[in-house]
């Protein structure tokens, strides 16, 4: 299933949590001059999807791996993440307004790949 970053991003306990000091570029999205090139890394976060919508279930599995990439920024130094995609079941999913999450009866997850960099 493909849903909308912006919802995500837009939730109460994502503002909270994404705390801006990361700045995160999905897909092809524009994006200032990189200085500074530190490696690409990726997470696959799962959630209990039982009693919840789909959507509410690939909303917490986003946020969790979006906590995920940017405490790893934070680790390398780096202040953003381009190039961030979704990547289901070995497949990349890349798209400037749209993650990929796959939830069952009993679980959602989403696993996300980026590129972290110093701008």
């Amino acid at each position: 299933m493909h849903f909308p970053v912006a919802d995500a991003a837009g939730t109460v306990d994502a503002k909270a949590k994404l705390d801006g000091s990361v700045k995160f570029y999905w897909g092809d999205q524009k994006h200032p001059k990189v200085s500074k090139t530190l490696g690409t890394d990726q997470t696959n976060k799962k959630t209990n999807a039982f009693n919840k919508g789909d959507k509410e279930a690939c909303e917490w599995a986003w946020l969790s791996a979006m906590i995920t990439m940017q405490n790893r920024a934070k680790q390398l130094g780096a202040d953003a993440i381009i190039n961030l995609q979704s990547i289901y079941q070995n497949q990349d999913f890349v798209s400037a307004t749209e993650y990929e999450c796959g939830v069952g009866t009993f679980t959602g997850g989403v696993a996300l790949r980026g590129e972290f960099v110093k701008l």
